[in-house]
């Protein structure tokens, strides 16, 4: 089923865009093939690695891979958008309209240039982005403290480790108090991604480098990745929390186990477990990677939930499909009763769909402020 629904823009390409064409029987029935072999990634992704989120391919045969796949889809897209227009033209001149080629080899143009342009834009280093957010009961000692969030970075062969060591020089420059991952670390078990997450180890930020889980770490051995991150100096917090103090004040950095581990036969998030032994008073920050929990933690407390998962949406438009599966959350910010909501658009992106059109990746450093006075 998996396969046959991401078979179905191609299907729907063909149809529709490659068999009116003015072109030789011959000619269409190779490209209906490579059209076809191209929206089988994940199949592909599959019998490479026995996983359709890792594929094991040479980065560049991934890269050309995620092109292909993008190109089909926004092909299908235009496709019906022409669909449409010959139908309203039809209408208005109460005759058949003909797409003539030339509008249908423009309209494969325009979709392979933008799947060029999202491939490139999710696979590059991202910049360092800065937001300033008040946290209530914030101790002064804690004004202007700087939280770094990593989020999805999908170490793969799409993120090796020279992406890798790049994103841990740029985060480790960007000079925060504490860095943060809010899972989806890895795409491949421990032993394919040994190499791509060891820059990792070199990680560095005063207060501590954090980490929880994301639904992909329990796709792939979640006991041994568990291990395995802590092995690299990583503070995990499945269901824990760590107390970072200034002196007498101190703030909560509170993480939970992703909303999918039950599947997986591990233990589920669980905020009271975390907070369990935290100093009251507190002000609380919490990492869960999916957002849709976001309203059961601003009733308990919470100042900010930092989380990931969504990828922004990938490509504006379809993030508002994206948000229905997270209970709205997307991109960005938001006010969930006395609590501030980030989701981050992430690092990386998972490998089987790595295009970004208008939602791009991003290191987001926060800035912790005491008062909307205060904030700038």
């Amino acid at each position: 089923m998996f396969h046959l629904v991401f078979a179905a823009p191609c299907l729907l390409v063909i149809a529709r865009w490659l068999l009116p064409l003015s072109l030789p029987l011959a000619a269409k029935a190779t490209l209906a093939v490579l059209l076809l072999a191209a929206s089988q990634f994940h199949l592909w992704n599959r019998l490479s690695s026995g996983s359709v989120f890792a594929p094991e391919f040479p980065r560049a045969v991934v890269l050309a891979l995620n092109g292909a796949f993008g190109a089909i889809a926004l092909l299908a897209v235009l496709q019906i958008a022409l669909d449409l227009g010959a139908l309203a033209a039809a209408l208005v001149q109460r005759g058949s309209v003909a797409i003539p080629d030339g509008l249908r080899f423009a309209a494969a143009g325009l979709a392979v240039l933008l799947a060029g342009i999202g491939v490139a834009q999710a696979a590059r280093v991202p910049p360092v982005v800065d937001r300033e957010v008040v946290i209530p009961g914030l101790p002064p000692a804690f004004e202007g403290y700087r939280l770094l969030q990593l989020t999805d970075l999908h170490l793969s062969r799409l993120f090796p480790a020279a992406w890798a060591r790049a994103v841990v020089a740029r985060a480790n420059a960007a000079d925060a108090d504490a860095i943060v991952v809010t899972g989806d670390f890895i795409d491949g078990s421990v032993a394919m991604r040994r190499d791509d997450v060891a820059p990792l180890a070199a990680l560095r930020a005063p207060d501590g480098v954090f980490g929880i889980p994301g639904n992909h770490e329990y796709f792939f051995d979640y006991p041994a990745w568990m291990a395995h991150l802590a092995g690299l100096g990583l503070r995990m917090l499945p269901n824990a929390h760590a107390v970072l103090t200034r002196g007498e004040a101190a703030l909560v950095l509170a993480g939970v186990t992703d909303a999918s581990a039950p599947n997986a036969g591990q233990p589920g998030p669980d905020l009271a477990a975390a907070l369990k032994g935290a100093p009251p008073g507190a002000p609380i920050l919490l990492l869960d990677h999916q957002p849709r929990n976001a309203r059961q933690a601003a009733a308990r407390g919470v100042a900010l939930q930092l989380s990931g998962h969504t990828h922004g949406g990938m490509i504006r438009g379809l993030d508002r499909l994206v948000a229905r599966g997270n209970d709205g959350f997307v991109s960005g910010a938001y006010a969930v009763g006395g609590m501030t909501l980030f989701v981050g658009n992430g690092t990386g992106i998972w490998p089987g769909f790595a295009l970004r059109l208008g939602r791009d990746s991003e290191m987001t450093r926060f800035v912790l402020r005491r008062s909307s006075v205060a904030a700038r």
